[in-house]
C-alpha cells in the first residue's frame, strides 16, 4: 500500500517542481515590483490594486487545504448538503461589497478592530477583537491548514511530517515576510488559476471514470464500504449506508445532518461574521483602487464560490465509488490551497498585531518599527503553527472542516451581531457593545468546552454529552448565540446614553453621506501622538547604514520609504484613500452584476434543493 500511493514518476515530481517555482518567481516579481516599505504599503499593498487579483486572492484565502480535506470528506460521509457552505458565500461577498467595505473605507481604517475602536471609543473592544481574532486564526485555520496538507505531502512524497511542514512554511514566509499583501494578493491570484484548472482535470478524470452524472447518483447511492464490523461489534447499517437526501442540500429540519433552517439562518450568521467582518477578506477589499474594483473583485469571487460544489465535494463523493491517480497535478491543487490560504493569514494576522496590539504597547512607533513588528510577529506564528500540529494530530476527529466550523460557530455569532449593529444602528455604544461581546463569549465557550470535555462522539459510540448542551445543532446554536447577543447589545445601549453623531459621521450606514468633519473620540491621543512623532522625527539624524544593514533594508524594502508629506498633503492623501465614489458607467456594470449573482445563487439553492 504505502509504496502505491508514493509520487515516484518523473513526471509527477516534475508538476510539483515547476508548480514551487512558478510561485516563488510570481511571490519575488509582486515583492521587488510594488511599495513596501510603508504601512499602507505592505498591510494594504498601496491601495491599487485592481479587481481581479482581488476575487482571486479573496477565493484563495478562503479556500484551504482544510477546505478541500475536510469539504471532500464530508461531502464523501454525508453528499451535498455540505456545498451549501460555499454557495452561501455568493450572497455574502455581495452584502460585503455593497453595505460593509464602504463604511470600512469612509472611516480610513486598516483592521476590523481599529474600525470598532472609532465607531465606539475605548481600548478594551479593540484590544478583545484582535486577540480573539489571532486565537482563531492559530487553532482553527492555520492548524487544520497545515496539519491537512502536511498529512497530504506525507502520504504522497513520504517526507517525515515535520520536515514536510518546515518546508512549505519555509517557502511561504518568504514571499509573506518580505513582500507584503501585494505578494500575498498576487501569488493567490496564481494559486486560484491552479486550483480552478488542477480540480476541473481531476473532475473530469472522475465523472469519466464513474459514467457521468446518472451513474454517479445511482453508485453512489450503492457504494457500501466493505469491511463493516468495528473490533468486534458490528455496526448499525445506518452509519455506512449513504444517506436517503444525500442529493439534497436542504434537509429535515429536526432529523438532518445539516437542517435546512441552520443552513438558511444558522450559517448566514456565520458567513456575515466570516465574509463581512473577518480580517483575511476584509483587508483584500481594503487594497482596492476605487470601490468599483472592489465591487467587481466580489462578484468575481461569488462566482469562483460556485465552483467548489463540482469540484471539490462531487470528486470526494466520487472518491467513495473509486480511487483514482493523476497525483502529481492533484498534490499541487492541494498545495497551491494550503500556502494560499496559509499566506493570506499570516499576513492578516500579523496586520492586527502590528496595528491593534503593538501600538498599545508602544505608543509611539516609527514606521519602519511598524513594519519589523509585523514581520518578527509572522515569525513567531509560524513557530506556533509547528508546535501547535502534534495537538491538532490527536484530537483529528475524520471530518475536519466540522471541527472548523463548530469552533466557529460558538466564537463568531456574537462578532457578526456586534458590526451588523455597529453598523445599521447607530443608537448601539460601546458599554453595550463590550457586554453583548462578554455574554456571547461565555456562552459560545461554555458548549465548545462542554462539546470537547465529553467529544462529539461519532455514529458508533455516540457522544455522553446531556441533550441540554449538546442536543442542539451548532447550527441551531449560531442562531441562538446571535440572537442573545444582539439582544444584551441592544438592551445595555439603551440603558445607557447614546454617543453623539459628531463621532459617528461616515461611520455608520444612516450618516454614510455626512459631509461634516468627523472629531474621533479618541481624538485627544492621536493629537498628542502625532505632536511628539514631529518632535522626533526632527530628532532623528542620518547616518550612513554599513553593507549588511543596506542589503537587509533592501530585502524587505525599508529604504523605499517615501517622501515626507506637508500637512495639506496628508490631508488630501486622506480624503483620497477614504473616497467611495464611483463612475456611473461602472458602478451600473457590477449593480447589474451583482444582481445576476444573486440571482444565481437562489436558482443553484431551489434546484440541488
Amino acid at each position: 500500500m504505502e509504496s502505491s500511493v508514493r509520487i515516484n514518476n518523473a513526471a509527477d515530481i516534475s508538476v510539483i517542481v515547476i508548480y514551487f517555482l512558478v510561485v516563488l518567481a510570481v511571490g519575488l516579481w509582486a515583492m521587488f515590483s510594488t511599495n513596501r516599505g510603508t504601512v499602507g504599503g505592505f498591510f494594504l499593498a498601496g491601495r491599487s490594486m485592481v479587481w481581479w487579483p482581488i476575487g482571486a486572492s479573496l477565493f484563495a484565502s478562503n479556500i484551504g487545504s482544510g477546505h478541500f480535506v475536510g469539504i471532500a470528506g464530508t461531502g464523501a460521509a454525508g453528499g451535498i448538503a455540505i456545498g451549501g457552505y460555499e454557495w452561501n458565500a455568493l450572497i455574502f461577498v455581495v452584502v460585503l461589497g455593497w453595505l460593509f467595505v464602504p463604511i470600512y473605507i469612509k472611516a480610513g481604517v486598516v483592521t476590523m478592530p481599529e474600525y470598532l475602536k472609532k465607531r465606539f471609543g475605548g481600548k478594551r473592544i479593540q484590544v478583545y477583537l484582535s486577540v480573539l481574532s489571532l486565537i482563531l486564526y492559530i487553532f482553527t485555520k492555520i492548524s487544520a491548514d497545515i496539519f491537512s496538507g502536511a498529512i497530504f505531502i506525507q502520504l504522497a512524497l513520504g517526507l517525515n511530517l515535520y520536515l514536510a511542514i518546515i518546508i512549505l512554511l519555509a517557502i511561504t514566509a518568504l514571499y509573506t515576510i518580505t513582500g507584503g499583501l501585494a505578494a500575498v494578493i498576487y501569488t493567490d491570484t496564481l494559486q486560484t488559476f491552479i486550483m480552478v484548472v488542477g480540480s476541473f482535470i481531476l473532475m473530469g478524470f472522475a465523472f469519466a471514470e464513474v459514467g457521468g452524472y446518472d451513474a454517479f447518483m445511482r453508485k453512489y447511492m450503492e457504494a457500501i464500504p466493505s469491511n463493516i464490523s468495528y473490533g468486534n461489534t458490528t455496526i448499525d447499517p445506518k452509519c455506512y449506508t449513504p444517506q436517503k437526501d444525500s442529493f439534497h442540500i436542504f434537509r429535515d429540519a429536526v432529523t438532518g445532518d445539516l437542517p435546512w433552517p441552520g443552513l438558511v439562518f444558522g450559517l448566514s450568521v456565520i458567513a456575515l461574521w466570516y465574509w463581512c467582518t473577518d480580517q483575511v477578506i476584509v483587508q483584500r477589499c481594503l487594497s482596492g483602487k476605487n470601490m468599483s474594483h472592489v465591487k467587481a473583485g466580489c462578484i468575481m469571487c461569488g462566482y469562483l464560490k460556485l465552483l467548489p460544489m463540482f469540484i471539490i465535494v462531487m470528486p470526494g463523493m466520487i472518491s467513495r465509488i473509486l480511487y483514482t491517480g493523476l497525483r502529481g497535478l492533484m498534490l499541487s491543487v492541494m498545495l497551491a490551497s494550503l500556502m494560499s490560504s496559509l499566506t493570506s493569514i499570516f499576513n492578516s494576522a500579523s496586520t492586527l498585531f502590528t496595528m491593534d496590539i503593538y501600538t498599545k504597547i508602544r505608543t509611539r512607533p516609527s514606521e519602519k518599527e511598524l513594519m519589523i513588528a509585523g514581520r518578527s510577529f509572522m515569525l513567531l506564528l509560524i513557530g506556533i503553527s509547528i508546535a501547535w500540529v502534534p495537538v491538532v494530530q490527536s484530537a483529528q476527529s475524520g471530518q475536519l472542516f466540522d471541527y472548523i466550523q463548530s469552533v466557529t460557530s460558538y466564537l463568531g455569532p456574537p462578532i457578526a451581531a456586534l458590526f451588523l449593529l455597529a453598523i445599521f444602528c447607530k443608537r448601539v455604544n460601546e458599554p453595550g457593545a463590550f457586554w453583548g461581546l462578554i455574554v456571547g463569549l461565555l456562552a459560545g465557550l461554555g458548549r465548545m468546552i462542554s462539546e470537547f470535555a465529553y467529544g462529539t462522539g461519532s455514529c458508533v459510540t455516540p457522544s455522553k454529552c446531556p441533550f441540554i448542551i449538546c442536543g442542539i445543532h451548532y447550527l441551531y446554536f449560531a442562531i441562538i448565540l446571535f440572537g442573545v447577543s444582539a439582544i444584551v447589545i441592544l438592551a445595555v445601549s439603551f440603558m445607557t446614553k447614546p454617543i453623539p453623531d459628531v463621532h459617528l459621521y461616515r461611520l455608520c450606514w444612516s450618516l454614510r453621506n455626512s459631509k461634516e468633519e468627523r472629531i474621533d473620540l479618541d481624538a485627544d491621543e492621536e493629537e498628542t501622538k502625532d505632536d511628539e512623532k514631529d518632535k522626533e522625527s526632527v530628532h532623528e539624524e542620518r547616518e550612513e547604514p554599513g553593507c549588511f544593514k543596506r542589503a537587509y533594508n533592501w530585502f524587505c524594502g525599508l529604504d523605499q520609504q517615501g517622501p515626507k508629506l506637508s500637512k495639506e498633503e496628508e490631508e488630501a492623501l486622506k480624503k483620497k484613500l477614504t473616497d467611495t465614489s464611483e463612475v456611473p458607467l461602472w458602478r451600473n456594470v457590477v449593480n447589474i452584476n451583482g444582481i445576476i449573482l444573486l440571482t444565481v445563487a437562489v436558482f443553484c439553492h431551489a434546484f440541488f434543493a
